[in-house]
């Protein structure tokens, strides 16, 4: 093979070789970039997802930083707890509720009477808790705005009846009505001795916007899975696929017996 033969032959094999380092560095660039867009996309959906959390069942507005005005007759940790019913009663159920929420609605719609009943006999107290999830996840101001309006109910001892009102007028999840301090004053009228200066001027100020903050806060801290949560002393009672409002009847009443 003459020398020029050879060369050439060498030349190839060298310009082979950097072509396939070529390759190489390329591969290694363009693995490098699909590496970096996905730890950015990845980034880029922790980031979507920790603002979607954070601001899951946060209220939309209101002087919430304002002072922490308790209702009267408040109670439990924090001064969070509306009760109703003979604070010597053996059971206490625990309900957490949004005033905008439709599974609370049905919740009160099946309950209600059961629960009259019981608390009237003596047998029951219960501690309402509220909350403004729906705010949070569906936008507008109506669970808070209903929450400071009950609250202001509690303080004249009309809370059990304007409670009732306000989920026997409950609108469409999507309609956000319960932001209209109007709606809530009508709603009062159904309530006998409710509608007064007093009542009004509370829920025009939001009087208790920031003491209902501070209960959705604890809610939030709680880890409750979402509204209603129910606890029969202690116990979830919602979660329970055969609790009934007899079955709950039935766990009152031998409880009252010892």
């Amino acid at each position: 093979m003459s020398e020029k033969n050879r060369e050439g032959k060498r030349t190839a094999r060298e310009r082979l070789a950097e072509e396939r380092e070529k390759q190489k560095a390329a591969e290694k660039r363009r693995r490098a970039l699909i590496v970096g867009a996905s730890v950015v996309c990845v980034l880029g959906l922790a980031a979507v997802i920790g603002v979607v959390a954070a601001n899951a069942g946060k209220d939309d507005g209101g002087d919430a930083s304002g002072p922490v005005v308790v209702p009267s007759g408040a109670n439990g940790e924090n001064s969070l707890a509306l009760p109703v019913g003979d604070a010597g009663a053996r059971s206490t159920l625990t309900v957490w509720e949004d005033f905008r929420c439709p599974a609370c609605k049905s919740f009160e719609d099946a309950y209600r009477p059961t629960i009259h009943e019981l608390t009237e006999a003596g047998q029951l107290k219960v501690e309402y808790r509220l909350v403004t999830l729906i705010d949070g996840n569906m936008g507008g101001s109506g669970s808070r705005k209903a929450a400071n309006a009950a609250a202001c109910a509690q303080n004249v001892g009309k809370f059990p009846a304007y409670h009732d009102v306000l989920y026997q007028n409950q609108p469409p999840e999507t309609d956000d009505a319960f932001s209209r301090n109007s709606t809530l004053i009508d709603l009062a009228k159904k309530v006998d001795g409710l509608d007064t200066a007093a009542f009004r001027t509370c829920v025009e100020n939001g009087t208790h916007d920031a003491w209902v903050a501070k209960s959705n806060e604890a809610f939030q801290k709680g880890g409750y899975g979402g509204t209603p949560s129910v606890f029969l002393n202690g116990t979830n009672i919602y979660a329970d696929r055969s609790m009934t409002p007899a079955k709950l009847k039935q766990l009152v009443e031998k409880n009252a017996q010892g």
